[in-house]
């Protein structure tokens, strides 16, 4: 029985290239984007829908679209998400909604959508992107940090709970690729503008988007999703990216925090 894929955040990047590369693997792969989908180009043979993650309707309306088209679900890869720059200070209740509606809680709102499918199903996968900055703070992008450490904390407890049911949780920490994320980077004015603020975060921000524009191969995660799926004991854990990041995620349990932050610091140029 063919293996039935649901992407969010497939209408460009991590999940475009994951959604096109498993749908040339064979499997049935849905996609999704927030906006219409008219006019996305629906090939290799992946199909595109409307979803929100924010909004749970929205959710339910796709997860039973596929539902009546397929009959089951087997795979979720909660990949929908955004970026906030700027200083945790400076911070709007607004774009802190934001962030961690888009990121966390539209995560969340997937999981519990799915999730009485892929029992009904026997079993399955729940994939959720993480990042490496959900392993370690990143200067100028807290929130965003916050959200991806909440996804780790969600999955370690969701692992768990969900075990009996043959549900396997994996998350994927992904360190710098080169996507449309940059770009697309929501960048506070409070930030930009600020006398505290605003000279060190124009110099971070060089170093951060220099790092993603630098980055690897979105197909690289999109190779790990398949292994991931094929696997039958897959791990709850991956790091995914260049060979220095990964190591110094990695490092941060060995580490004494203090010379920690101290290389933190100097890697992003605060002074």
């Amino acid at each position: 029985m063919n293996t039935v894929v649901l992407i969010t955040g497939a209408s460009s990047g991590i999940g475009k290239a994951c959604a096109g590369y498993l749908a040339g693997k064979g499997f049935t792969v849905y996609g999704t984007s927030r906006k219409e989908t008219v006019g996305i180009q629906q090939t290799p043979a992946f199909r595109m829908l409307k979803m929100d993650v924010t909004d749970s309707s929205s959710v339910k309306k796709a997860i039973d679209h596929i539902i009546a088209e397929q009959g089951r679900l087997d795979v979720v890869i909660n990949n929908a998400g955004m970026g906030i720059g700027g200083a945790l200070e400076l911070a709007t209740p607004e774009e802190i909604k934001l962030q961690m509606d888009t990121n966390f809680m539209g995560m969340a709102n997937v999981c519990s959508a799915a999730l009485p499918y892929l029992r009904q199903a026997g079993g399955g996968k729940i994939i959720n992107l993480s990042s490496l900055g959900g392993v370690m703070g990143i200067p100028f992008q807290g929130f965003y940090s916050a959200s991806k450490f909440a996804i780790e904390g969600y999955s370690e407890t969701l692992s768990l709970e969900v075990h009996p049911f043959r549900i396997k949780v994996v998350l994927v920490e992904p360190g710098d690729f080169n996507t449309g994320f940059t770009s697309n980077r929501v960048v506070s004015e409070k930030t930009s503008n600020s006398e505290v603020y605003g000279a060190q975060f124009s110099k971070t921000m060089k170093v951060i988007e220099k790092e993603e524009t630098g980055g690897g191969n979105p197909l690289k995660i999109a190779r790990l999703m398949h292994r991931i799926i094929r696997s039958k004991h897959p791990k709850f854990r991956y790091k995914t990216g260049n060979f220095i990041q990964t190591n110094f995620a990695g490092a941060k349990k060995f580490i004494p925090a203090r010379t920690y932050q101290y290389l933190l610091r100097f890697f992003y140029n605060i002074k």
